[in-house]
């Protein structure tokens, strides 16, 4: 009876999928025949840095640019150091619990092939694959800890063996050594390092699939150097191919995941799949969300008769991953947002906290001058791989709302528990929806569709929504404050009355303009409130301004502050 109930408590904790995970015509479903949509994030910056995660993209971009510049000020001692403590701990078991406590339900791991083997240069016997414990080990670690969450992992080769194409930083790609498509050693290589992966996982039913290699960008016949202008790819699909069945002969399992040349999505040429457990991927970035942006991949899904995955999206606002979300759903299309963790980062889910002496380094890469010394940037350098753990890290729960909460609820939640009478700071707004919770004129960038750049966030500063907030340096503050207010935005709180009663309202505002603006202060049906002007006060000078009278009803009042003429930077406001 012991070993019963023990063998019980074993499965609870550590969780028994549904089956192997098949493709049943245009749907990925478990053991059972459920449909399975796959809600996951992308540990993007763990095992594979790009230098925006790290701030180093003016001069560093790939990985092996960033290695070189951290050597070049703490020593190949002092890379060592970090990059055993960053790998440590940029993912963990909090990690991953948080993750599934958002409401994810799978991962993708962005592998960087150099952790789980020699590159072809570097291999003492030419043609032989020495194989290194530590990538397996973080793999080992992460599905376990996977499994205990009852979320899937996707294993996503994201840095192969010579560079998949011509965009250098997704692959850590050194354009002075031989490329994927130049070589048949680091194609070889590609190929035994997936067998080696399935003989290893093959039993695992908590991996979801195998993504054979992310984001082939790479002009073989076009004139586009990263492949989206071609029509037969068929350097691709036939590596592709040798991978699976590669991966065939010892794992007969696991969904294998397809992506097509330009970043994933040109599948040109595409041969009759050769494979009945095969899924396409693609990625999407800085598009509109109307049916017509995806319709393309849907059509392919309709014609093959075969599940589609959106393997990689993110870097944009609140209400783009809301509206993406919808699409999504609406069209049973599984995702994966990019990425978990990096500098500075208001569109992710959590944000990694900079230091003023890491931000000395990135002025002397930068800028040259005086040179840090050896002992300043190993510690400043391990700072900041402390500020990559999860309690360290600032979790951004408007981006969470939005991926998750908003997607079906239209209702708004109070960000904070706004209480009168009580201060309450401009940047604290009610999480929801744009047109819910506020109003800007700015909330999105579609690029890639409209050929130019959107700042939503024009500060990219604490939230992920279209208001633009900047960092505040009046005496009193939050860190924040809301500015670049334009006629027609808005902002609205849920503030907590406990009596029917009036209060004077007060205002900390600046206003560098000639003009004086103008708030209304109306209740979530409309009703006007009060009116106040905010009169110039000259650059960075903070004053306060009140108006009386503003009745809130007992209990629970939103209030919306409307900018009837913009111009004016909000810190505060307070009911007394």
């Amino acid at each position: 009876m012991r070993t019963v109930i023990f063998c019980a408590l074993l499965l609870s904790q550590f969780g028994t999928a549904q089956g192997f995970l098949k493709t049943q015509g245009k749907k990925i479903v478990n053991s059972k025949g459920e449909n399975i949509y796959l809600k996951g994030l992308g540990l993007g910056g763990w095992m594979l840095q790009e230098g925006y995660m790290l701030k180093t993209d003016d001069f560093a971009g790939p990985q092996y640019k960033i290695k070189e510049k951290i050597t070049e000020v703490a020593g190949e001692d002092g890379k060592n150091e970090f990059y055993k403590a960053y790998l440590k701990n940029g993912i963990t078991k909090k990690d991953i619990d948080s993750l599934a406590k958002w409401g994810f339900n799978s991962i993708r791991l962005p592998m960087h092939y150099n952790l789980y083997t020699l590159p072809i240069e570097k291999e003492p016997v030419k043609g032989q694959n020495t194989w290194l414990e530590e990538g397996f080990k973080m793999t080992d670690d992460l599905l376990k800890w996977c499994e205990e969450n009852k979320l899937y992992l996707i294993l996503d080769l994201h840095a192969v063996p010579g560079g998949q194409g011509n965009d250098a930083n997704i692959s850590d790609n050194d354009k002075t050594k031989p490329n994927l498509w130049d070589s048949e050693e680091n194609q070889k290589k590609t190929i035994a390092l997936w067998k080696k992966l399935a003989e290893r996982y093959k039993d695992k039913e908590w991996i979801a699939g195998y993504d054979m290699i992310n984001e082939p960008n790479y002009g073989f016949t076009g004139k586009n150097p990263n492949g989206t202008d071609e029509m037969s790819n068929a350097p691709l699909w036939k590596l592709q191919r040798e991978i699976s069945d590669a991966i065939r002969e010892v794992d007969k399992n696991h969904i294998i995941i397809l992506e097509g040349n330009g970043w994933g999505n040109n599948y040109n040429g595409l041969p009759k799949l050769w494979d009945d457990n095969i899924v396409l991927s693609f990625h999407k970035y800085w598009t509109t969300n109307s049916q017509d942006a995806i319709q393309n991949i849907v059509d392919t899904r309709q014609k093959l008769n075969v599940p589609v995955w959106l393997g990689e999206t993110g870097e944009n606002s609140n209400v783009w991953f809301t509206e993406l979300n919808q699409l999504l759903l609406k069209n049973n299309i599984g995702y994966a947002y990019w990425p978990m963790k990096k500098i500075d980062n208001i569109a992710g889910v959590t944000k990694v906290k900079i230091t003023p002496e890491y931000q000395k380094l990135l002025n002397y890469w930068k800028n040259g001058g005086q040179k840090p010394t050896k002992d300043f940037a190993k510690k400043a350098l391990m700072k900041i791989a402390d500020n990559y753990k999860m309690e360290n890290v600032k979790v951004k729960k408007d981006v969470i709302d939005a991926l998750f909460r908003q997607v079906t609820d239209e209702a708004t939640k109070p960000y904070k528990n706004h209480i009168a009478p009580g201060r309450i700071f401009a940047t604290e707004y009610d999480l929801g929806r744009f047109g819910s919770a506020y109003s800007d004129n700015d909330f999105q960038d579609l690029w890639v569709t409209t050929g130019s750049k959107t700042e939503w966030n024009s500060g990219k500063k604490m939230r992920n929504d279209g208001v633009d907030i900047y960092a505040c340096k009046d005496k009193i503050n939050n860190g924040f404050y809301v500015g670049k207010t334009e006629k027609g935005e808005w902002l609205q709180y849920t503030v907590k009355s406990k009596q029917a009663r009036k209060y004077n309202a007060t205002f900390r505002y600046n206003n560098d303009s000639a003009q004086a603006s103008e708030l209304i202060i109306k209740t979530e049906d409309g009703d006007d409130l009060a009116t106040i002007k905010l009169p110039p006060t000259g650059k960075n000078i903070w004053k306060t301004v009140s108006v009386k009278n503003v009745k809130l009803d007992s209990g629970e009042n939103k209030l919306r502050l409307y900018f009837e003429v913009g111009n004016a930077n909000l810190n505060y406001f307070e009911l007394k």
